[in-house]
């Protein structure tokens, strides 16, 4: 078991022409159940590219989309990556997480410079003082928040700290004004929003660490009431699809900004057949200072910076499910 900046260590295995590999082992503590974690995954798959990019100037990653097709195991594996197009401003690669000779998760990755390019003539944004600005979307600082308890199928509670934000949760309230009714336009979901802080003092905010905090959140399925839930028991919630776009540059540990802490925001409006399919969108922000640190001031949301946003695609399926898969894994 390790903390997660060393759960996501990869090693350069062979290089040619056509594929780069690289190797590792899945670390049997960053595991849901008995599966690993997607965002894990999708971590390991990132570093692999963060290497095989270290020699380019297009060093950072803009975006990435991740297919799961199989659940993988703690094993060793293989990261294959490999150049579909080189331009002036971009980078486009495909890389594919193999065990067993069977390809678990293949990825589509953009890489650049998260930054204004050199060649642009004009700088356009949305950012703070524009009214447009999107603001960190948590109520409460991380000084004033109480850690809440982590779902015992998170193998690597032990690891992160949580906390939920208590005006977020109120407005899934059945009796919360936010509630739609036969004359309002729009509007649903169910929200939920929390600081997340890594526990080992040897941790900080990476890009790899984005892809694995962009999937630690609250879903729809369990923000709904326990009376709209009718017979659905212990459930195991695995990503079909993963998106990321990485919004911002990682700012520098500073008075305004926590080395190993992150504020999560997420919303899920839909929930359908098969499998009760549902969505989710995920940004990940700066914090102010580590849970139950810092000191509460007036203007501490106007300098945090959101560093991540994403979209899932995930089913609903008994839990037993991931179990079942572990034991198999196990008699191999």
């Amino acid at each position: 078991m390790a903390p997660f900046f060393k759960a996501v260590t990869v090693r350069l295995a062979s290089q040619s022409r056509q594929v780069t590999v690289y190797t590792g082992d899945i670390d049997k503590e960053w595991l849901v159940g008995s599966v690993p974690n997607g965002g894990y995954l999708l971590a390991l798959i990132i570093e692999a590219c963060l290497q095989y990019q270290s020699t380019s100037t297009h060093r950072d990653p803009i975006h990435v989309t991740a297919h799961f097709l199989r659940s993988s195991s703690v094993e060793p594996y293989e990261i294959r990556v490999h150049a579909v197009k080189s331009g002036k401003g971009f980078t486009n690669l495909v890389a594919e997480l193999v065990q067993k000779g069977e390809t678990k998760v293949t990825t589509h990755l953009i890489f650049g410079i998260n930054a204004p390019s050199p060649t642009q003539r004009t700088r356009l944004s949305i950012d703070p003082p524009s009214p447009y600005a999107r603001q960190i979307p948590l109520y409460v600082h991380p000084s004033k928040s109480t850690p809440s308890s982590m779902r015992d199928v998170f193998r690597f509670e032990d690891q992160v700290k949580t906390t939920t934000d208590p005006v977020i949760a109120a407005k899934n309230r059945i009796d919360s004004p936010t509630r739609t009714t036969n004359s309002t336009v729009g509007g649903g979901g169910l929200e939920w929003a929390g600081w997340l802080e890594f526990m080992d003092k040897g941790e900080k905010i990476t890009s790899p660490s984005l892809a694995f905090l962009v999937d630690i959140f609250v879903n729809t399925p369990r923000l709904l009431p326990r009376a709209m839930k009718g017979n659905l028991g212990a459930s195991w919630f695995p990503t079909m699809v993963l998106s990321i776009e990485f919004r911002s540059p990682i700012p520098p540990p500073s008075a305004v900004h926590a080395d190993r802490t992150v504020g999560i925001y997420s919303l899920g409006r839909f929930l359908n057949d098969p499998d009760h399919r549902h969505d989710s969108y995920v940004e990940v922000w700066t914090a102010p200072s580590n849970i139950g640190e810092g000191t509460d001031s007036k203007d501490w949301m106007s300098g945090q910076v959101c560093l991540a946003t994403a979209t899932h695609m995930s089913l609903t399926v008994p839990l037993e499910v991931n179990e079942a898969k572990g034991k198999r894994d196990a008699k191999l």
